[in-house]
This record gives structure tokens, C-alpha cells and sequence, in this order.
């Protein structure tokens, strides 16, 4: 196996001698690895004790265990029965660290190729070998079976050869992509042989074989999922491991509303809580169970981009696909009196689709970001060149709760685009009055959203607000089927081609992609482009700029607030490494107290 695995090797490199391929127990994009050596994770404690249990939320329903096929409602905590070739660090950007691979061979500089060597020790859950023909099938499927935007996030893999039993090759189309192995090391990886009698594309709640941590102990439909731990897990002694995975039982309970969910919480039905309103942050955590100590709140000061939490414009719709009128609108959003009245000033307003990093855009553009943007200045809209060649911020209000100065601003906007307004209604340029649908699917929404409604009220827009079920809602945003809808866009310290499927033309009318806004830009398909092959990081850092100030000049989207932390609750029977992790609260790090957890189950068996 050795003399098969060096001399496909030699063969690669006697066939481009100007290559520096190089084999490595870990990937690493424009940077060095911390801990290639080590051997477990710092932010793990490796003698931290088995057992216990932890159970979440979820919301909506789920029909189908295969997350991959895009189909219905997938199930949370299907990652936990996968393992992917390689694990991400938590600390390092665009590290990985052998999980399925042990190594991995390609050149770093000039990716055109990736050779993966698979653990020999390797096994799904039922004890058979994970092999190069499992990936192979896998990265096969994917390709053409899976949802349209994991289809397009591949799109560059050209073909997958199994070279020996352990060893698979991926070879790309273009000449350079760094992004590709860390994509193809992070896909699960599927049994060709529990694969042979079923159908990859149907909605199903059979089980599937995997070769992670868990396995399926119980599916009540539609309603909660267990998992338990495998304890003749495979990979359980690898560094990435060690310290990792500690509940023996993992459980998601599903609801239809958030503020039952929460009822839910303070009763005990569920132990880990995450927070996303401040509301309730703030003034509802006053329950019995947290006065007495019982149930904790725990804030994580993250180091990764703040989830760009927005308004997203349907820019396939008119009059949504008018740059001027997205621009005005943007005036009638009033975060300042929000922040102040709803959220308690827990919050910040979003400048940025990277803010609370290095990725984000600030101040006036650069030489050399104007270097970079000069050739497509002249093409682009005049409202759009402003904006990128400034120091582009959204407008601030006085917190008053009447925002009549920038509403003012937005009504000069459209008068000056040639919209007339008649009998206290805007007119398009058609003379057709302006009414849009907002859809959302979330309960208690509305309570953030009317504001911004009221405030386009006064500027003549009619705007009523759709609530629909989870299954209707992820259906009509597969097919784009809004004129507005809210959405939060999660961003890593690494960007690559999945900003293709955000952002890129390609995908904006591909159903179920992720361009909800309809993007069709040439200058930002460019420049994710050169984002994509950047050589290092100062590169990265650069087109990631130059791409954030063409995305807010744009006004496709509204930023609206976020924060550089998680909110946790959890009930106190749970324990911490003392080191955490950077770029993640490395929750499946944590482990159950054996005294505490007795202790939190008898006083829920009494209330």
C-alpha cells in the first residue's frame, strides 16, 4: 500500500516538476498550523468524564435524515452521524486537522489537484471499512444528486479517481483553487454499499449509515430525534477527539413557536438554551429554576464575523430591482430608536457583511482597493459607484421614533427617480401604486418588523406582512417567491466559493440557491473570483473588501443588527475546558457534571 501511495506520488510529480506539492497531516489555507503535533486540542480537556445528556430546540418539523439531497425539512444533529475527511480547527481559520485522511497531498500555491490518504482504521458504525470508493460515491452523489447550491459550491471538481483501496484524487477545472480541498474535506462521507437499494433524492427518515460519533437511538416524527453516543467510535483517540463528544446522549426537540419553546426551556424539557432576543435577555430570565441557581447564562465572545442579520430585496421584482428605490428604503429602516425601545441596546447596526473582523470594509476605499475596482467603475450604476468610491455607512437617526430626517431623505430619493406620490400613495414609474409582501415564517416577528412598515406607510408604500408555516416557507424561498423576506447570513474568516452561491450570478436564478437577493452583478462575480484564488491572506483580506463595499453600495439587502457574541442559558449540571475556543463556543466540548446532573434531574422529576 506504501509503494502504491508514493509511487502515484512520483507520478504527480514527475508531471509537473514546477509544482511544490506537499503531503501534510493537515490543510491549512494561507496560513501555518498550530497544532499538527499536538495531541488533542487545547481548548479540550481529554480526561473530561462520558455521560449524561444535552438537549436542544428546534424549530419548525423535519422529514428527512439526508441533509444533503435538499429535499423537505431536514433533521438537526445529522452531522453527528457523519464524519468528513478532516476536522476545522476552532481556533485557526482555515485549518484542518486529519479525521477520515490522515494526510493529504496537493499544492498549496497551485491547486489544481488533492490526494487523500484515508485511516486505515476507518469504520462505519455497522464495522465496515471506510474506503477511497465510499468518497468517491459520495463526492459522485453530490455532484449531481445533491441540492442545486452544494451542486454549484462543487462545481470546480472535475472528476474523483480512486487510486488504491485508501487513497482517492480530486482534480479540478481551473488551475488554482485553494478553496477546494478544505470544501471536499468538510463534505460527510456516505456508504456506496447502504446506498445501493435506496434513492439519494427521496424525502426519508430512514436511517442512514455513518461513520461519526452517534447513531440514531430514536425518530418520534416530526417532533424530536435522540442520538447516542457509538461507543466503539472509530475515531474517539484522535486529537481532534479527545475530549470531544462526552454526552452519551444527544436529543433535539422540535416546536412551532419560539415563545412555547422557551416555556419549554424554564420547565426543563430542553437543558441548552441559545438567545436571540434581547427582549427576553434581558427582563425574562426570572424564572424559579435560574433565581435558585439551576439554570446559568453563559455569553461567548466570539472572533468571527457577525451573522449578517438583514432585509433582503427581491431584486427580481420590480420595483425592487430599481437601485434608487432600495436605496431610499433603506432611510425608513430606524435601527437607533430600535435599539434603544425594543432591544435594550444589546445590539449593533451592521455596516458590514464581515463586521467583527478584519474582512470588513471601512473607511474610504484603499489604493489598492481602488486599483481593483477601477476598471468597473464606468459599468457601474451611478448610485453604485458613489457608494463604493465613499466611506459608505447607513443614515443615523435621532432615536426619537420618528425618523422624519432621513424619511424626508428617501422621499426627496424617489421623487428625484421619478416616482410621483398621489392620495398618500407612492406611484411606480408606471404610475401603479407600490404594495409589497414581507414573508416571514418566525411568530413574534412582526414585533421588530412593524416599524419599518409603519415608517414606508408614511412614504405611501403599502406593505403587508405574510406569516407562513416553516414547509411553505422554505418552499417559496427555494423558488424566490417574495418580494421581502428577513435572513441571516453567516460569514467565516475565510471566504470562498460558497460566495459564489450568495452572491453570483450564476445562482441567482438557480431554485433552491442561496442568491435570495437575485444578484446579477459582473464586477461581483469578478471579484469572488479573485477572492477565490487569492495566494494569501493580505490577497484574501483585500478582495473580501472590495467585495463588501460593492454588496452595501448595491442596496440589495438592508442590514439591520447583530452582536459579537452567543447567548447561552443552559441548565448548571454542564462543564467548560478551562481554554475556549476562538471561533466557536466548542459546545461539543462540554461535558456533564455527574453530581449536578443528579441533582437537576431530581428537582425536574419534583416540578
Amino acid at each position: 500500500m506504501k509503494f502504491a501511495y508514493w509511487g502515484s506520488l512520483l507520478l504527480l510529480l514527475s508531471s509537473n516538476l514546477q509544482a511544490q506539492v506537499q503531503t501534510t497531516n493537515y490543510i491549512a489555507i494561507r496560513t501555518q498550523p498550530l497544532y499538527s503535533h499536538a495531541s488533542n486540542m487545547p481548548y479540550a480537556n481529554p480526561n473530561a468524564p462520558k455521560g449524561g445528556y444535552l438537549i436542544r430546540p428546534s424549530n419548525g418539523t423535519f422529514d428527512n435524515l439526508n441533509s444533503m439531497n435538499g429535499k423537505g425539512s431536514e433533521t438537526d444533529g445529522v452531522n453527528y452521524l457523519f464524519d468528513s475527511l478532516m476536522s476545522s480547527s476552532l481556533d485557526e481559520p482555515g485549518v484542518m486537522y486529519p479525521l477520515l485522511a490522515e494526510k493529504v497531498t496537493f499544492d498549496p500555491k497551485h491547486t489544481q489537484f488533492v490526494i487523500f490518504q484515508l485511516n486505515p482504521k476507518a469504520r462505519f458504525s455497522n464495522g465496515q471499512p471506510v474506503t477511497a470508493q465510499d468518497v468517491k460515491y459520495s463526492f459522485d452523489t453530490f455532484q449531481t444528486k445533491s441540492n442545486p447550491g452544494l451542486q454549484m459550491y462543487l462545481a470546480d471538481l472535475e472528476k474523483t479517481q480512486v487510486l488504491s483501496k485508501y487513497q482517492v484524487k480530486c482534480t479540478f477545472k481551473s488551475k488554482n483553487n485553494p478553496e477546494m480541498p478544505s470544501i471536499l474535506a468538510s463534505l460527510p462521507i456516505y456508504s456506496q454499499m447502504d446506498w445501493k437499494h435506496k434513492d439519494f433524492t427521496r424525502v426519508s427518515l430512514d436511517p442512514i449509515l455513518g461513520s461519526g460519533p452517534y447513531t440514531i437511538a430514536r425518530i418520534d416524527p416530526g417532533r424530536s430525534i435522540t442520538y447516542q453516543r457509538n461507543p466503539n467510535y472509530w475515531a474517539k483517540d484522535l486529537a481532534v477527539n479527545r475530549g470531544r463528544y462526552n454526552f452519551n446522549q444527544l436529543k433535539y426537540i422540535y416546536y412551532r413557536n419560539l415563545d412555547i419553546a422557551f416555556e419549554g426551556f424554564k420547565s426543563g424539557q430542553y437543558t441548552l438554551h441559545e438567545e436571540f432576543t434581547a427582549r427576553k435577555w434581558v427582563t425574562q430570565y426570572n424564572f424559579p429554576a435560574f433565581k435558585e441557581g439551576l439554570v446559568v447564562k453563559y455569553r461567548f465572545q466570539h472572533h468571527n464575523p457577525i451573522t449578517a442579520q438583514s432585509f433582503m430585496f427581491n431584486t427580481r421584482r420590480t420595483p425592487l430591482n430599481d437601485i434608487r428605490f432600495r436605496q431610499a428604503l433603506t432611510y425608513a429602516y430606524d435601527f437607533e430608536w430600535q435599539n434603544k425601545a425594543l432591544f435594550y441596546g444589546q445590539y449593533q447596526r451592521l455596516q458590514s457583511y464581515f463586521a467583527n473582523s478584519e474582512l470588513a470594509a471601512t473607511g474610504r476605499p484603499s489604493a489598492a482597493e481602488l486599483a481593483i475596482l477601477k476598471p468597473w467603475l464606468p459599468k457601474l450604476d451611478p448610485v453604485m459607484r458613489q457608494g463604493v468610491l465613499t466611506n459608505w455607512k447607513y443614515s443615523v437617526s435621532d432615536a426619537s421614533g420618528f425618523n422624519r430626517n432621513n424619511l424626508l431623505i428617501a422621499r426627496q430619493l424617489l421623487l428625484k427617480a421619478g416616482y410621483r406620490f398621489q392620495n398618500q400613495q407612492l406611484l411606480d414609474l408606471k404610475g401603479r401604486p407600490i404594495r409589497l409582501e414581507f414573508l416571514i415564517h418566525q411568530d413574534g416577528l412582526q414585533r421588530t418588523l412593524m416599524p419599518f412598515v409603519r415608517n414606508l406607510k408614511k412614504l405611501g408604500i403599502s406593505v403587508s406582512i405574510r406569516q407562513v408555516d416553516v414547509p411553505q416557507y422554505l418552499e417559496r424561498m427555494r423558488r424566490y417567491d417574495y418580494d421581502l423576506t428577513t435572513g441571516g447570513i453567516p460569514q467565516g474568516l475565510t471566504p470562498g466559493n460558497e460566495q459564489f452561491q450568495m452572491w453570483g450570478s450564476a445562482a441567482a436564478d438557480q431554485v433552491g440557491n442561496y442568491n435570495y437577493s437575485g444578484i446579477q452583478n459582473p464586477a461581483i462575480d469578478a471579484t469572488i473570483q479573485h477572492l477565490v484564488q487569492a495566494p494569501n491572506r493580505p490577497q484574501l483580506v483585500l478582495y473580501t473588501h472590495v467585495l463588501d463595499r460593492l454588496l452595501c453600495a448595491g442596496y440589495y439587502q438592508i442590514l439591520t443588527y447583530g452582536k459579537g457574541e452567543n447567548w447561552y442559558a443552559y441548565w448548571n449540571m454542564y462543564r467548560q475546558p478551562s481554554v475556549k475556543p476562538q471561533l466557536s463556543a466548542g459546545i461539543d466540548y462540554w461535558w456533564a457534571d455527574p453530581k449536578q446532573t443528579q441533582k437537576i434531574t431530581s428537582y425536574l422529576r419534583q416540578h
